[in-house]
């Protein structure tokens, strides 16, 4: 084992989340703004959308349509969010310092919501010298609609985003150090619009460095509005896969990038590129993970369950209710973290692709039992407590 400490420098997706709870999706305040197809600026479960197209859609500012859907209250909780920023915090809170350093480069804009995100951020080990702030334009942010009730009870998120300050950031502000780690992280990159066109001239650069490379997405609002019907643009050609040691995307994700129709037909296409391994998370419903032996051990297609454990906490008499805000971001935390503790003992090729799997489905779980994708500890170590026995009990599930 190296005594060298193993570098995660991450990218993408950072903002402040202010979180409403219990908005129903059926109501008729939240069916007035609803999208009719694809891509018209209208509020969609599970989808983001623009502040600025959703104010063309419905021609109100977006003030008022908030104070509509939320009958004129504040938002229940503020909370740092982004795949990037969140999944990179759940693995700083889960590896040993001492060991690992978890680093994120991104920006905010100079305002009272930056300030609370840095109040919450440095609260936790994440490293975020590289977070850089800009007076030309607000930070990034994202209000978070939560209906608890929807999908029979497992709750689903509606997000509305102001992408502000990441327009300003670029592929020149990834200085040398972002590039000198033994991972990089490009998380829900089509919310930072200058990285996510650049995404595959930045993976190219890392796989020269031989970092580990993952990506996860979001929801590509831009590339659904001006490119609608197309499958949305990830890399720049089929070949350019090969740079993605890791993909993670969720089931809506997967088909538009890959233009298929189904769960299936996306993963026997994703099966087919060279990309190294990806996961494509479902729901409450079962989801697809495949390696072809780069960095994780070589697999087949793999289907795998959801927990059982989680899905009966949340169908309990407990008052458990799920709010699933940042429950696919943690879920790459927990894959970036059992990667980070497997390959300072195993080769590329060697990793424990199901290992790592049961980390993401074990921490994306726990966040269902939390307001927002953030958790603050209250004391080092506690949610890699409380989500261990998640991970223990779905290792027993699947019979590993």
């Amino acid at each position: 084992m190296s005594s060298e400490k193993i570098v995660i420098s991450g990218t993408g997706c950072a903002l402040a989340d202010f979180l409403y709870n219990g908005i129903s999706f059926n109501g008729p305040a939240f069916l007035k703004y609803l999208s009719k197809e694809a891509g018209d600026g209208g509020l969609s479960p599970g989808k983001l959308v623009f502040t600025e197209e959703l104010e063309r859609n419905s021609g109100l500012p977006y003030h008022e349509i908030l104070n509509k859907i939320t009958e004129n209250r504040q938002s229940d909780a503020f909370n740092v969010g982004g795949p990037a920023l969140v999944s990179l915090i759940h693995a700083s809170q889960f590896l040993d310092t001492t060991q690992f350093e978890v680093r994120f480069y991104g920006i905010t804009g100079k305002d009272a919501t930056a300030d609370k995100i840095f109040n919450i951020v440095r609260s936790t080990p994440l490293n975020t010298e590289n977070y850089e702030s800009t007076d030309s334009r607000p930070t990034p942010s994202t209000d978070v609609f939560s209906d608890p009730k929807y999908a029979g009870g497992c709750g689903e998120r509606t997000f509305v985003n102001n992408i502000g300050a990441a327009w300003e950031y670029k592929p020149e502000n990834l200085n040398d150090s972002f590039f000198d780690s033994q991972i990089v992280c490009f998380g829900g990159t089509a919310l930072v619009p200058h990285i996510h066109d650049n995404l595959t001239h930045l993976l190219t650069r890392a796989k020269e460095k031989n970092c580990i490379t993952l990506v996860n997405t979001v929801f590509d609002f831009r590339n659904e509005k001006n490119n609608k019907g197309t499958p949305w643009p990830l890399v720049k050609s089929e070949e350019d896969y090969k740079t993605i040691d890791v993909l993670v995307m969720d089931c809506e994700e997967s088909l538009k990038i890959s233009g298929q129709s189904t769960i299936e037909a996306a993963a026997t296409f994703f099966a087919s590129t060279k990309v190294g391994s990806f996961v494509i998370t479902n729901g409450d419903k079962d989801f697809y993970a495949k390696s072809g032996g780069t960095i994780f051990e070589k697999t087949d297609l793999l289907c795998f369950p959801v927990s059982q454990k989680v899905i009966g906490l949340l169908n309990s008499s407990s008052g458990i209710s799920g709010d699933t805000t940042g429950c696919g971001d943690n879920f790459t935390g927990g894959i970036i973290t059992s990667l980070a503790w497997q390959i300072r003992d195993q080769k590329k090729g060697q990793i424990d692709f199901t290992e790592a799997i049961s980390w993401g489905v074990a921490s994306g779980g726990f966040t269902c039992f939390i307001t927002g994708g953030t958790y603050i500890e209250k004391y080092p170590g506690e949610k890699l407590n409380r989500v261990s026995g998640l991970q223990k009990e779905y290792l027993k599930q699947i019979q590993k």
